[in-house]
């Protein structure tokens, strides 16, 4: 029978006897039960220890109730669950396992902080906090890359460089009309780093920038940071940097010059290098009428815009697409780069870049890195960075599930199968158990993941 305390509803199936009845009357259970498999990843790594000890907390000490500790854990392990928004504290607040992962009893514990006291949070902070979060982010991965390739130096890390549109709806700081993405929005860049000929692009940081700045802006100072903590973190490493067609400015060449990285910069064309390949344009068109299939020519040429003082080495991509149902297309491709390599090996570096895309959509549609919806500019730069810290936690986390059917998968599906799970928490005195179902699809998966995190049998 319902009543009012507790809410449940009944359903009549056709090929069913008996009525379901589904009620809400479970105390101390969460549908996130997962949740200890991050917080033995973020045991490992220290990452929000380091983020909360880069902040000033400026409250009153006798006033405060939630430290800057806990409200970084409960946004940042909120965010890995799919809850993006601080407003979803009122339903997590006595959340047995989100207070568990914040080191709060589950059961008595003290419920966790509430939207007003996160917002008063997000909107506190300031550009130094800001910037010595940034280098704690930075340092924990570069560091953690460290641990795990000790006993092999890597030969080669890649530096990439993206930036995205984050379309804005309301009237926050700093957000602009762009041209190039037609839409009034912040640009925000996603740095990544890649070892060796390895595909798996770790991110490292991620920065907010007004929706109006060249797609270079802020460039040379962040990769300046990236290479002196990569080099000083491994000393005989080469570095490798690998930008797309909005990063051709000429002080940032200068940069990556004098500092001897190695460099792979889309281009945009223009009438000067389409007339230069025309040539290499004919040949890919005759081979592609010839084969029927899509076809390439390969060519390079020095050259010089009017900005740059010197002239650079340019590889031509000349292509003939070919795609069923549809008419053939030339595509023009220019990379400037200072590799001696073959044009086709240069392109295909180049072309590993596209990796970059996956990571940036999985922070947008998995992880909410677009939910910059705050007045302030730095309130929205704070949430970028929990969203760049989730990920960070939720990449550790795949590393750990290698061999398993989650060796791959990206951060929705990890969420969806390691971490989103019903539990039923009991607390005794001298332990706190957590009952997940017998017939949890991916238990061999998560149980191996656990074991590896440091997990032993009781």
């Amino acid at each position: 029978m319902a009543t009012d305390c507790i809410p449940q509803v009944a359903f009549s199936f056709h090929n069913t006897r008996q009525r379901v009845i589904a009620s809400f009357d479970t105390e101390h259970a969460t549908t996130d039960g997962g949740l200890p498999l991050l917080k033995a990843v973020d045991e490992k790594l220290g990452l929000i220890e380091r983020l909360a000890g880069a902040l000033h907390d400026r409250r009153d000490p006798i006033r405060t109730q939630h430290s800057y500790r806990a409200l970084l854990s409960q946004r940042i392990y909120g965010l890995a669950c799919g809850y993006e928004d601080a407003n979803d504290a009122a339903r997590l607040a006595h959340d047995p396992m989100h207070k568990l992962v914040v080191d709060r009893d589950p059961i008595v514990g003290r419920a966790l902080a509430a939207q007003p006291t996160l917002s008063r949070f997000e909107n506190a902070v300031d550009s130094k906090d800001l910037y010595r979060m940034a280098e704690a982010l930075a340092d924990t991965v570069i560091a953690s890359e460290r641990h795990h390739r000790r006993r092999r130096r890597p030969k080669l890390i890649t530096i990439d460089l993206d930036p995205t549109d984050d379309a804005a709806y309301g009237q926050q700081e700093l957000v602009f009309f762009n041209g190039h993405y037609k839409n009034w929005c912040y640009l925000p860049v996603v740095a990544t780093i890649a070892f060796d000929e390895e595909s798996d692009q770790k991110l490292v940081t991620a920065m907010l920038r007004p929706g109006n700045v060249g797609a270079s802006h802020g460039a040379i100072g962040l990769l300046r940071r990236l290479v002196v903590k990569l080099r000083h973190a491994f000393p005989r490493t080469r570095l490798r940097v690998r930008l797309d067609g909005g990063f051709t400015d000429p002080d940032l060449f200068t940069f990556l010059e004098n500092h001897r990285l190695d460099y792979l910069v889309g281009m945009p064309g223009n009438s000067k290098l389409k007339g230069i390949s025309a040539e290499l344009m004919s040949e890919a068109e005759a081979l592609s009428e010839k084969s029927g299939e899509t076809e390439r020519a390969w060519g390079e040429v020095d050259y010089r815009t009017r900005r740059w003082e010197r002239h650079r080495r340019v590889v031509i991509k000349a292509e003939m697409t070919r795609l069923a149902g549809r008419d053939p297309r030339r595509n023009a491709r220019f990379v400037v780069t200072n590799l001696r390599m073959k044009p086709e090996r240069v392109y295909a570096i180049y072309r590993r870049r596209g990796d970059q895309e996956n990571r940036i959509k999985e922070l947008k549609h998995d992880l909410a890195l677009g939910r910059t919806s705050c007045t302030r500019f730095l309130a929205n730069q704070l949430r970028v960075l929990m969203t760049a810290a989730a990920y960070v936690l939720m990449q550790q986390l795949r590393r750990h599930a290698a061999g398993t059917s989650c060796a791959h998968a990206q951060v929705s599906t990890l969420r969806l199968r390691l971490l989103k799970v019903a539990a039923w928490l009991q607390r005794s005195v001298r332990r706190i158990q957590v009952h997940l179902p017998v017939s949890f699809a991916w238990r061999d998966d998560w149980l191996c993941i656990a074991r590896r995190l440091g997990a032993i049998p009781p």
